[in-house]
């Protein structure tokens, strides 16, 4: 069996099943794979267990995680208290901004300038939404910055399960002045190589 969750898991991964989605039903599973039900069955319940699947009654079997890790974070975070993911953020950014402003490539701050400028076009269309996907993939760009796998892999998770979620919450219903966070001084300090600036920078905004 454990062969056959390693099949399943490989197809989330590689986004045949994207997150959301619902993976074939279960005798197209049988045929696509050439094993028993019993044998699709364990393994679907095996990756719902471990977060990644989700049974809806009626409806059929969704992917609701990219991997076991994303999963585990998100039932963690499911009843966690703002201001907890808020100093999980600070722990992530915060370091992963000093790694960016030692390790940052020409490449790295071209996606950097790229990022924030569809933060501020998306900040000046008055889409919350937009801002908040925008503002999420400027943060995930300076942890790329980092140029830590480790880091990368665990901020990619705690992002899938609580830091759109976060960011909203930050912003609230609509983007007033009063809640406008510029990050041009953050990019400048990971341009400028300074790590102890660009630590203070990521450290500023996000206060509890």
């Amino acid at each position: 069996m454990r062969q056959v969750i390693d099949q399943l898991r490989e197809q989330v991964a590689a986004g045949a099943w994207p997150v959301g989605s619902r993976i074939p039903t279960e005798p197209h599973l049988v045929e696509a794979l050439g094993v028993g039900r019993n044998t699709v069955r364990e393994a679907v319940r095996a990756l719902v267990h471990a977060g990644v699947l989700e049974c809806r009654q009626g409806s059929g079997t969704y992917v609701i995680s990219a991997d076991e890790m994303t999963g585990a974070v998100s039932r963690r975070l499911a009843g966690a208290q703002a201001a907890e993911a808020v100093e999980v953020r600070r722990a992530f950014e915060v370091e992963a901004a000093r790694l960016a402003a030692l390790r940052r490539t020409p490449e790295d701050m071209a996606a950097l300038d790229g990022a924030l400028a569809d933060r501020e076009a998306a900040w000046r269309s008055g889409r919350v939404d937009d801002f908040v996907e925008a503002d999420a993939v400027l943060h995930t760009a300076i942890v790329a910055a980092a140029h830590n796998s480790m880091l990368a892999e665990l901020y990619a998770s705690f992002g899938a399960a609580m830091l759109r979620a976060s960011i909203a919450t930050c912003v609230g219903d609509e983007l007033r002045p009063e809640h406008r966070v510029d990050h041009d001084r953050l990019v400048d300090a990971i341009r400028a190589g300074d790590p102890a600036r660009a630590a203070a920078e990521a450290g500023a905004f996000l206060e509890v």
